[in-house]
């Protein structure tokens, strides 16, 4: 672990149009797709190529970058959704890295609180997240922050997400 310290550190939301935060925002959700966590597959090349460009054109979408000493070291990728029950917006936090030579040093921390205050000043209910049963690490890290599973009656358990790909 890269231990932080006299060092700056700096929680900024990425401009898409900025060459550098773009190149930061695909290099890192690389990283976080060849860990296990993260599919343990590299993205494909046209995902490296056009990613960028989809998240500027996505209404609501957001990125959140981690600085270490200016060397990108975190990213919270993130989308505007809606809570019909609420009839209000709400944010979800779709991906979610700090390099590992970083972790332990609450960058995640700090880049979810940034999360928070711009789903506040939005007027958001809620930040959704999803996390692996596996990966307790980052679950520890989101009940600090004082994320909960998500149920609507106990009894009936926590909800599920599942998926239909498309491809």
């Amino acid at each position: 672990m890269a231990v932080i310290s006299q060092t700056s550190i700096e929680i900024v939301q990425a401009r898409y149009d900025d060459p550098v935060q773009a190149r930061a925002i695909v290099d890192l959700l690389e990283v976080y797709a060849a860990d296990p966590f993260g599919g343990a597959q590299p993205l494909q090349p046209i995902v490296r190529q056009h990613l960028v460009a989809a998240l500027a054109r996505r209404e609501g979408a957001f990125s959140i970058l981690a600085l270490v000493d200016g060397q990108p070291v975190g990213l919270a990728n993130c989308f505007e959704g809606f809570s019909t029950f609420r009839c209000a917006p709400l944010i979800n936090i779709h991906d979610l890295i700090v390099l590992p030579a970083f972790r332990g040093q609450r960058l995640a921390q700090k880049m979810m609180s940034a999360v928070e205050n711009i789903a506040r000043a939005r007027g958001c209910c809620k930040i959704t997240l999803e996390v692996l049963q596996g990966n307790l690490h980052a679950q520890r890290v989101y009940a600090k922050m004082n994320y909960v599973g998500y149920q609507l009656q106990a009894e009936h358990g926590n909800a599920l997400l599942w998926q239909k790909p498309l491809d």
